[in-house]
């Protein structure tokens, strides 16, 4: 069994509290140092890595001098403002030994729940790797309230993971992996190798949270699995402290339980755009620009663009039709209604002058549009 690392080309990478912050006594330079070595190596592969990294919160206790974690929401954030300081900046500083630039992403469930503000955080972060940037993910703890947290931060790697369309989400943990049981209860209990994201099964398996410093248990990581393989992601997890864990999964060693999504990651995307979203409008293309779409796989460029119809913002689904009206395509848009009836019939290179600023060169990208 070979690890589905080592054909990935883009890796979001989890580290949790408990790795991070060395059990709660304080920010684990060492650790964090061989990391960042070892994600440096992935990035010699060619691999993007983005870091979905917990601590924050366990870092800012430590500062404070709280012995376990708050339950007061104002003390949570209080601890985890204070925290993300010292987080920020042993990241940076551990990456910049190896010529590598960090960037802090904080996130919330409603940054992703907003279509406009999903699309704006997947720009940046694309963005960013484009660069040679290594994205450092975190929630955004100090504004954060129940309704809108992602409750620990498996999840959030998860999603990330869908909005960037990884290939494999690594999950480091205290933990070997995936038992049969819990094997601090139960000696007979036995490492789980490989599975498929997403069987009822696993659930059975996974017990309640790890530790009082972190949120997520096992249980918490298979779910993200689940949901990671919604869009062909596929799922490792691994004891973080394993020898040279990162590197050895790249050149293809199967280390800790691996969760196979069972979806090919194109098919799952497009699945979700053809029928799982109502289409906010409707644009009509001219015969070229359904040629562009149908035969050639390109992506929708304004200027094949004769009509729109209906009031829908930037990163709503959209129907592209013939001139006759038959649906050709769903997409998401790159502009709202206003705008794309602004630059339609009009070349790309004129988007700057007729609006002031261009989101994307294409009213719809290729890789968002899935044809019917």
């Amino acid at each position: 069994m070979n690890s589905v690392i080592q054909k990935a080309k883009r890796l979001i990478i989890k580290v949790g509290s408990s790795l991070v912050t060395n059990d709660g006594k304080g920010l684990d330079n060492a650790a964090i140092a061989k990391w960042a070595e070892q994600i440096a190596h992935l990035r010699s592969l060619g691999k993007q890595v983005v870091l979905v990294s917990s601590g924050a919160i366990a870092e800012g206790m430590q500062r404070l001098g709280f012995d376990k974690r708050p339950t007061e929401v104002h003390e949570l954030q209080a601890c985890a403002a204070v925290g993300q300081m010292g987080l920020a900046q042993i990241y940076e500083t551990s990456f910049r030994q190896h010529n590598l630039r960090t960037a802090q992403v904080l996130l919330t469930h409603a940054d992703l729940a907003d279509r406009e503000r999903y699309l704006n955080a997947r720009s940046t972060l694309f963005t960013l790797l484009r660069l040679g940037v290594v994205p450092i993910i975190n929630e955004n703890d100090t504004v954060v309230t129940d309704e809108i947290k992602f409750g620990d931060n498996d999840t959030l790697g998860a999603l990330v993971a869908n909005l960037i369309e990884g290939d494999s989400l690594i999950i480091l943990t205290d933990q070997k992996g995936l038992f049969t049981a819990d094997p601090r209860k139960d000696p007979a209990a036995t490492l789980v190798r490989e599975a498929k994201a997403g069987d009822p099964a696993l659930e059975a398996m996974a017990g309640g949270a790890g530790t009082g410093i972190g949120r997520g248990g096992m249980l918490t990581k298979i779910l993200a699995a689940r949901r990671a393989a919604t869009s062909g992601a596929h799922t490792v997890i691994a004891w973080g402290r394993e020898e040279q864990v990162l590197t050895r999964l790249a050149a293809g060693e199967a280390i800790g339980t691996q969760l196979v999504a069972q979806t090919a990651q194109l098919t799952a995307r497009k699945q979700w755009m053809a029928d799982h979203l109502q289409t906010a409008g409707r644009v009509v293309l001219d015969a070229g620009a359904v040629q562009k779409l149908t035969a050639e796989g390109k992506s929708l460029l304004p200027i094949g663009v004769i009509e729109v119809s209906g009031e829908f913002g930037r990163g709503d689904v959209i129907t592209c039709t013939d001139e006759t009206g038959r649906p050709v395509a769903r997409g998401i848009s790159n502009y709202a209604s206003s705008d794309a009836r602004r630059i339609m019939r009009r070349p790309s290179t004129e988007i700057l002058s007729i609006l002031g600023f261009v989101e994307e060169p294409e009213l719809v990208h290729r890789d968002n549009l899935v044809l019917l």
